[in-house]
């Protein structure tokens, strides 16, 4: 079986939960236990002080800052620190940091960071690593929020996955959050879309739940993050209302240009009706920000249908069988000619 050492490529996404960057609840700072980067906070403040990195500038601007890498083990640790760009995981939405071997083509091109981190830093044990970095608006900077993060990449291997046939060494990699926002036009856009329905029923129906599955994806059209709140419900025949989920938040940040799938469960289906499901998003900071989209599915208890099918093509043969039966004995017997016998 072939082995291959990791190469600061395939880190198998390498945004486990515990490292901060596929967190989707409220941005903070990233630390998974062992090492963490914070923004640096004032002398005196608490590590904490700044959940994450928030500026602001026009185009042709420069904003300076720094961010702190603290080592909590016992151990000195060697780290590859990186400047990259945000991004949803597409399938529920997660924030996540791009790995090391992906180039960033928004702001984590216009962060600069020291030259000593061009190599490696080290960090020693219970110690902190203070390391500045510039941010730089490009001239033809779009307006809007443009997100990214600082990145601590653990140049040691800390554990083995599979592959296929392929053994992958394994980093875990780090990272704070960084919102730019270019002053200009703010667009928030969201929209519903791709709505569909699957459904899996009991054999018998009404002698357990049915049960489905709504998936749907949020698109962020506009040039802002938001934070969507949804509201899922569903009609059935004549407008008779089948589920009803109040609008809640999802506890994510949908990123400008991102896609992200989402899924519903749905433990007590209709066992038997014409179905409307309806989605609808909007965003608690944009009052008149309002996207729905439905799609329609037949719920019928095949499973049980089929089998009255059946019983019904049965019972239909069996009667046709005994008319024929019934026909057969009630037809008068022949009598032979005698007249014309000799």
């Amino acid at each position: 079986m072939r082995t291959r050492t990791l190469i600061h490529g395939l880190l198998v996404t390498l945004l486990l939960l515990g490292t901060g960057l596929l967190t989707a609840a409220t941005a903070t700072a990233a630390d998974n236990g062992t090492w963490g980067v914070f923004p640096t906070p004032p002398a005196g403040a608490a590590m904490t002080d700044r959940a994450y990195f928030f500026h602001q500038g026009a185009a042709g601007t420069t904003v300076e800052d720094s961010a702190t890498i603290v080592n909590s083990s016992d151990k000195e640790m060697t780290f590859q620190i990186f400047a990259t760009d945000a991004v949803n995981t597409p399938v529920g939405g997660g924030f996540a940091l791009l790995p090391v071997e992906t180039k960033p083509k928004d702001v984590g091109t216009w962060i600069a960071l020291p030259p000593e981190t061009k190599g490696t830093v080290t960090v020693p044990a219970k110690g902190r690593k203070d390391v500045p970095f510039s941010v730089k608006v490009p001239a033809d900077a779009t307006p809007g929020d443009h997100v990214g993060g600082i990145v601590a990449l653990n140049t040691a291997v800390e554990g083995v996955q599979q592959d296929g046939q392929v053994k992958v060494g394994v980093k875990r990699q780090v990272g704070a959050r960084l919102y730019f926002r270019v002053p200009g036009p703010v667009t928030p856009g969201l929209s519903v879309e791709d709505v569909k329905v699957s459904r899996a029923a009991p054999l018998l129906p009404w002698v357990k739940d049915a049960r489905a599955k709504i998936t749907y994806s949020l698109v962020n059209r506009g040039n802002v993050v938001v934070e969507p709140k949804v509201t899922v419900s569903a009609e059935g025949l004549f407008g008779r209302t089948v589920l009803d989920r109040p609008a809640r938040e999802l506890k994510l940040v949908l990123l400008p240009g991102q896609r992200i799938e989402l899924t519903e469960e749905w433990a007590d289906a209709p066992q038997s009706d014409w179905v409307t499901v309806h989605i609808a998003a909007g965003a608690s900071a944009y009052p008149d920000l309002v996207s729905e989209s439905a799609t329609d599915f037949l719920a019928v208890p095949w499973p049980a249908l089929g089998l009255l099918l059946v019983l019904a093509g049965a019972a239909i043969a069996l009667r046709v069988l005994r008319r024929r039966r019934r026909s057969g004995s009630e037809r008068p017997e022949s009598v032979p000619d005698l007249a014309g016998a000799r």
